[in-house]
């Protein structure tokens, strides 16, 4: 099981206390500081689609110029900007025996560890 995110995101903190308060132990890896694998990304666009991953809600998108916005309409520029800016990706993403879990939700943590 891996847990990947930023270290000071909230909702990446939220995610690894849940995880440590149920026992369950997860490799973190951190965007900023590990990178973000094109191949990583294109498995993940696979399963949830890009338009899960990338967060059009966050300070990171919002700060892009609007030029930069409009190009992201399809996977390979969705990759090439969450590779650019890992910080745009929406986070936690918990993998558990490759099913994604894209965001903290505790009742989809809670599902996708009965499988794991």
């Amino acid at each position: 099981m891996k847990l990947y995110g930023i270290p000071n995101c909230d909702t990446v903190r939220k995610a690894r206390r849940w995880l440590s308060d149920h026992g369950i132990q997860a490799i973190f890896h951190d965007f900023r500081k590990d990178g973000v694998d094109e191949n990583q990304l294109r498995a993940w666009i696979t399963q949830v689609g890009w338009g899960a991953l990338v967060n059009r809600r966050g300070a990171t998108w919002r700060q892009l110029p609007d030029a930069v916005k409009h190009q992201v309409n399809n996977a390979q520029a969705a990759i090439a900007l969450m590779r650019e800016n890992p910080s745009v990706i929406k986070r936690p993403v918990l993998e558990a025996n490759g099913v994604l879990q894209i965001g903290f939700d505790e009742p989809a943590y809670h599902a996708l560890l009965k499988q794991a």
